[in-house]
């Protein structure tokens, strides 16, 4: 064994609000060092312990010295398997990176010193009404900005448009957008999720009344299954004569599962999540595949800081990059979890941690304050 051997692994269940709990993955090697990965699955906490009492053996088993080996070699049959190998994955590049004394990001090859973002403000709004996402999107305003999503659509569902519904239901969500556009002003980028509650006839109907609003893109119109296709790719055709964009695949495992999608047109921006998508390495290798094929990547980033510190490594070394998500001001902990907080965004921009590895570090304190459940280790 050497120094950089790997000693434990840990797992992480820190209860946020009352909506979520952030997972982490803790990766400790015989000289000390620790890897943070993340592998938050918000609802699903019963699954990702039992995969991480499969994987962590395995993970065990890991050098950090070839970061990208582990998540290469499994391939999840599901989200909290996917999460768990993820979140490994990150922990082993992090020490890597550290062994390097190196950020992240320059050991993966920047592209940029600078990373848009926008602001998810969907679960900072408790009050669902238009006057409550506008008070989330002028906060997010005043913290510097200038793109905007929200996920209006409450009252609709899937079996609400298949009943014929779907229109009457969406309207509390159309008053929501409006409000928001007012809001953020003309030329703000504002995105809008459908979380996979329309079908095809409804989100045609969805995309004619947010295509006066300058909404920038629809974000999983529809279930994302492969039989749906077909309609994803007149839905964005739809979009795109309108002036809009289609955005989806956020909890997409690995190139194979984009492929079929990505191919066949029907997504003009796709949203890898680096806690599930298979790996960092995968992600880098899905940017080639997405800028060949004309497709952008928007990382979807939900979540907590340490997915936040991988993904703004990442999102500088991507190509076809468009823009990252970051979860607006859900709770302070996410500055408080890392012991400091992440640079600030201006005029829509941010910028890397400059620490080696992925420049943050979980506060062991503050996780013990606001832990969900006991701490579980796994010992090489």
């Amino acid at each position: 064994m050497t120094a950089s051997s790997l000693r434990s692994m840990t797992l992480h269940m820190i209860r946020i609000t009352h909506k979520t709990c952030w997972t982490f993955v803790q990766l400790r090697t015989r000289d000390g060092r620790i890897g943070h990965g993340e592998a938050t699955l918000t609802g699903r906490d019963n699954p990702l312990m039992a995969a991480a009492q499969t994987l962590a053996p395995l993970a065990l088993a890991a050098s950090p010295d070839r970061p990208g080996d582990f998540a290469a070699a499994h391939t999840p049959a599901d989200l909290p398997h996917a999460a768990i190998v993820c979140g490994i994955d990150q922990a082993l590049w992090d020490l890597h990176a550290q062994g390097l004394q190196q950020p992240l990001a320059q050991v993966l090859g920047v592209k940029r010193d600078q990373i848009p973002v926008y602001a998810n403000i969907n679960r900072r709004t408790e009050s669902r009404t238009p006057g409550g996402f506008v008070d989330s999107a002028r906060a997010a305003m005043a913290a510097g900005f200038l793109a905007f999503k929200i996920a209006p659509f409450d009252e609709v569902s899937a079996a609400l448009c298949a009943q014929g519904q779907g229109v009457q239901a969406m309207q509390p969500g159309l008053d929501r957008i409006a409000a928001v556009r007012t809001a953020v002003g003309p030329h703000a980028r504002l995105m809008v999720d459908c979380h996979w509650r329309f079908d095809e006839a409804t989100a045609r109907k969805l995309q004619a009344a947010t295509a006066p609003l300058g909404v920038y893109w629809i974000e999983c119109p529809l279930p994302e299954v492969e039989a749906n296709i077909p309609a994803l790719v007149r839905l964005r055709r739809h979009a795109n004569a309108l002036g809009m964009r289609q955005a989806g695949l956020e909890e997409n495992i690995r190139w194979e599962k984009f492929r079929p999608y990505c191919e066949a047109g029907a997504y003009d921006v796709v949203m890898p999540d680096i806690k599930y998508a298979g790996g960092i390495q995968e992600m880098l290798n899905m940017a080639h595949a997405c800028a060949a094929l004309g497709v952008l990547i928007s990382p979807h980033n939900p979540s907590g800081p340490i997915c936040h510190a991988a993904s703004l490594h990442v999102s500088a070394t991507l190509g076809a990059f468009d823009m990252l998500e970051l979860q607006f001001d859900e709770s302070p902990l996410f500055d408080s979890l890392v012991r400091a907080p992440f640079a600030c965004v201006a005029d829509g921009r941010t910028v890397l941690p400059t620490a080696s590895g992925l420049g943050v570090a979980l506060d062991e304190a503050v996780m013990q304050q606001h832990a969900e459940r006991p701490v579980r280790t796994w010992s090489a």
